[in-house]
């Protein structure tokens, strides 16, 4: 591999209108651990190598975030986290009243679920390989 491309991603932002409810989301019913630092008073999770950042702002829907002049496709989540035991975590959806607009989905590969952050953006949980 090239010492100069890109080995992981570092960080990955979201916007919020009202932060203290998307990091509470994130860090209790989502399960991310809140990281020991927080650089300028932002929250951020550690998820693996990656930090997820919780920026105040107005968040823009995934349709907007299209290329070439075509809008994204309205499903498409603006981050996906991958998880052990799907089920598990479709429980955990459950219990905390997150709605699942499309339910739990799969193809030959992989199971995953779509829903929406108390912020609006979408999210997605995935489980590979079973």
């Amino acid at each position: 591999m090239n010492n100069w491309a890109p080995k992981n991603i570092a960080v990955v932002s979201l916007r919020a209108e009202d932060v203290a409810a998307a990091a509470h989301f994130y860090r209790d019913v989502i399960g991310l651990r809140l990281a020991p630092h927080h650089k300028g008073g932002r929250v951020h999770f550690a998820v693996g190598d990656t930090y997820l950042v919780i920026l105040p702002g107005v968040p823009r829907p995934a349709a907007e975030y299209g290329s070439g002049g075509r809008p994204a496709e309205p499903r498409f989540p603006l981050i996906a986290f991958a998880v052990d035991d799907l089920s598990a975590a479709v429980e955990r959806l459950h219990a905390h009243q997150v709605a699942l607009p499309w339910g739990v989905e799969s193809d030959e590969h992989s199971r995953w679920v779509m829903f929406h952050d108390p912020a609006g953006n979408l999210i997605e949980l995935a489980e590979f390989g079973k």
